[in-house]
């Protein structure tokens, strides 16, 4: 993921606006707010715009996740490309996260690991048909602790050394 993040940095189109950047960046699976934080340290955005910036870019694909992935689930299924991955999505689903809901979606999300984060914790709670009321909070605290960590990451040891 930091190798992306720094490339986009270097490559960063000229027509882009550093904010620009890092919403977009935020927005994109796999490097969503993470990526984000580190993009916008990499460009000297302000801690405080950054984090404004990153989660309103990584909440906006989530209500399109958690309303419509099992439509579009359904709809690939029938295409002979996609059928074996979806299925195998939908078998390979996660009892921690079932068995802990709330508690595990917070930490699925929160943990700064890859391959977790908020599309992909939308992703699991709509798979294991975990209810709204739990998941959309369970996924804005879960990204409020990666926020804080990527933030203590980028701002804090990572900010120090490229000072």
């Amino acid at each position: 993921m930091e190798s992306i993040v720094h490339w986009f940095a270097a490559n960063m189109p000229s027509f882009l606006s550093p904010e620009v950047a890092v919403f977009l960046v935020s927005m994109v699976p796999i490097l969503e707010l993470r990526g984000g934080l580190l993009l916008a340290t990499l460009l000297k955005i302000p801690m405080t715009q950054a984090i404004v910036i990153c989660i309103i870019g990584n909440l906006i694909p989530i209500p399109f996740i958690l309303l419509f992935i099992k439509q579009i689930f359904k709809w690939l299924k029938k295409t002979k490309l996609f059928c074996p991955l979806i299925e195998k999505l939908e078998r390979r689903k996660s009892d921690q996260i079932k068995r802990y809901e709330f508690w595990g979606l917070v930490l699925f999300v929160g943990i700064p690991l890859p391959g977790t984060g908020a599309w992909t914790g939308s992703l699991v709670a709509s798979l294991l048909e975990v209810d709204l009321k739990k998941s959309v909070p369970a996924i804005l605290l879960g990204l409020c602790m990666a926020t804080v960590i990527m933030c203590i990451v980028g701002y804090g040891a990572l900010g120090s050394i490229l000072s």
